[in-house]
């Protein structure tokens, strides 16, 4: 695939490509899949992903900044020139054995002054004469500065609503674990020993270690482990399941 080649998919492609007054750029969905090298489908099953599972491609876009419903309007609307940069870079370096040539070679061609000035001059876009429209070079600058800064906002925002659900879900598996645990608290073999006011040998606790994991076993129950910094890893029991192995002993 050469540049010329690459010129001839342009054309070909022209009229499903546009850029507004103010030098944004967007794309047909079927027009940005040829500059990939890939079939439309490819794009369309992306977006379509995003309300289900959303696919490697799909997460990179939500990780940019780009909300769900961005995504599905796309089909429609057209692709944003920041979008169709990543979805390049994509085919172009990260989709494995769907990786194309084409890809690697549109990537390339606007790597050093980007996907929106390539386009607008694979286009033949001058900046309109008035000024209401026109744009100096820093003004451009400034506005995708800005963009990339609403982008980076929006996704630390989404992170930390990630970190606050994670948190919560926590919460509640730990009381759920309390409610289906017999006598409710977990302890770990010399943790419980010495609850108890008894003495405990090495030997002993890794003996009685044993037989409660084999009663959890039997029972369905799932043993934690934590680290221990004199053991190294050691299992945390249900307060019934150690009760029961300690009667076992002194019986």
């Amino acid at each position: 695939m050469s540049q010329i080649e690459i010129a001839q998919i342009i054309e070909q492609i022209k009229q499903e490509i546009e850029v507004d007054a103010s030098g944004k750029a967007k794309a047909s969905l079927r027009a940005t899949a040829r500059l990939a090298g890939v079939s439309a489908t490819a794009i369309l099953k992306t977006l379509d992903s995003v309300n289900q599972e959303p696919s490697k491609l799909a997460q990179m876009l939500l990780e940019s900044g780009f909300e769900a419903v961005n995504l599905l309007g796309w089909k429609t609307e057209g692709i944003p020139d920041m979008a169709i940069a990543i979805i390049l870079e994509y085919y172009g370096f990260d989709a494995g054995r769907y990786c194309t040539k084409q890809a690697r070679l549109v990537c390339r061609s606007f790597n050093t002054i980007g996907i929106r000035a390539w386009i607008q001059e694979k286009l033949g876009w001058t900046k309109p004469a008035t000024d209401e429209t026109s744009m100096t070079q820093i003004q451009l600058l400034a506005a995708i500065a800005s963009q990339m800064a609403e982008q980076e906002q929006r996704l630390l925002e989404h992170e930390q609503r990630q970190h606050e659900i994670l948190s919560r879900l926590k919460g509640v598996e730990v009381e759920q674990d309390r409610f289906n645990t017999p006598c409710g608290h977990k302890y770990s073999i010399v943790g419980f020993a010495n609850l108890q006011g008894l003495e405990i040998s090495v030997k002993e606790a890794g003996a009685k270690g044993r037989k409660a994991s084999a009663l959890c076993r039997k029972k369905g129950i799932e043993i934690e482990r934590i680290r221990d910094p004199r053991f190294g890893r050691v299992g945390l029991y249900p307060e019934s399941i150690l009760i029961e192995v300690f009667s076992q002993e002194q019986n």
